[in-house]
């Protein structure tokens, strides 16, 4: 089909509109435009095809033969588009509503709080998918990512969720004494990250410090790391919300401390999002708000 040679598309809406209200203002009504819009529409119809589809001699106007031509080939073409549309509407609505996190902010953040979004909304079929490592958003898969950072993902939609900087922690066990004062004393530690992640490495190098680890890195799943931790086999970096009754309790010494203003963001593609995912984010954002 060539698409260029088509008339403009809001044009054949509004005749459309017209040939199935029988008058202007009705179209007008249909579309949420003024009568004199439908007009001007129909005008320009006319003159793009070069021909005309009213019949303006009586009082109302009426389609001429080209007009109901027209009409009704319109008819059968927005049909079948509404069809379309109500069918993929229908099967998107079934689609569970897809949501991805780190293992870490599902286990401490959002489990805890679950079963207050599923009492509110039982209709909603919902897929968690923890995972460290940074998931593309596309139509039909993944429909809200809880990311952390400082919310400039380009071409996505990011809201504060959870504002809470970076700590670096380990166990007086691990530590026995030995003094911390650069980024450098670590390196020959071993580190401990969550699968999917490398936060000990981009910690390093935020700081300025290009050597590499002289310890061993190891990778766990979220809910093993912080029990790691905890046994003093190893320095990890995480979230302070998530550690600060270890600290507080003296389980966990945090190191360093940085990254204000950073956080837990929840991100979408942009555009309109499905009616699930508005309640989903609605509810997030009133959890969110509760504990701030």
């Amino acid at each position: 089909m060539d698409w260029l040679r088509m008339p403009p598309l809001a044009a054949l809406r509004a005749f459309a509109a017209f040939a199935e209200a029988g008058n202007v203002v009705q179209a007008g009504a249909a579309l949420n435009v003024s009568h004199a819009a439908i007009s001007q529409q129909l005008r320009a119809l006319e003159a793009y095809l070069g021909a005309a589809l009213l019949h303006r001699g009586g009082r109302a106007l009426a389609l001429t033969a080209d007009g109901e031509h027209l009409a009704r080939a319109l008819q059968l073409g927005f049909g079948a588009i509404e069809a379309a549309v109500q069918e993929i509407s229908a099967a998107g609505a079934a689609r569970p509503l897809h949501v991805t996190c780190t293992p870490m902010f599902a286990a401490h953040w959002l489990m805890p709080r679950l079963a207050g979004f599923q009492a509110e909304h039982p209709e909603i079929d919902l897929v968690l998918d923890p995972r460290g490592e940074i998931v593309e958003l596309k139509p039909g898969g993944i429909d809200i990512a809880i990311r952390y950072g400082d919310g400039s993902w380009p071409g996505l939609e990011a809201r504060m969720l959870l504002v809470s900087p970076m700590v670096v922690i380990a166990a007086d066990s691990l530590l026995a004494g030995r003094p911390v004062a650069a980024p450098e004393d670590l390196l020959d530690l071993p580190w401990l990250e969550e699968l999917g992640t490398t936060e000990a490495s981009r910690w390093l190098e935020s700081r300025g410090v290009r050597e590499s680890l002289r310890g061993s890195r190891t990778q766990l799943p979220g809910n093993l790391l912080m029990q790691a931790v905890r046994a003093g086999q190893g320095v990890a970096v995480s979230v302070q919300e998530f550690v600060i009754e270890d600290l507080q309790s003296g389980r966990l010494c945090a190191l360093f401390t940085e990254g204000e203003g950073r956080g837990y963001h929840i991100v979408t593609r942009q555009g309109v999002q499905r009616p699930e995912a508005r309640r989903f984010i609605a509810w997030l954002r009133r959890a969110g708000a509760a504990e701030g």
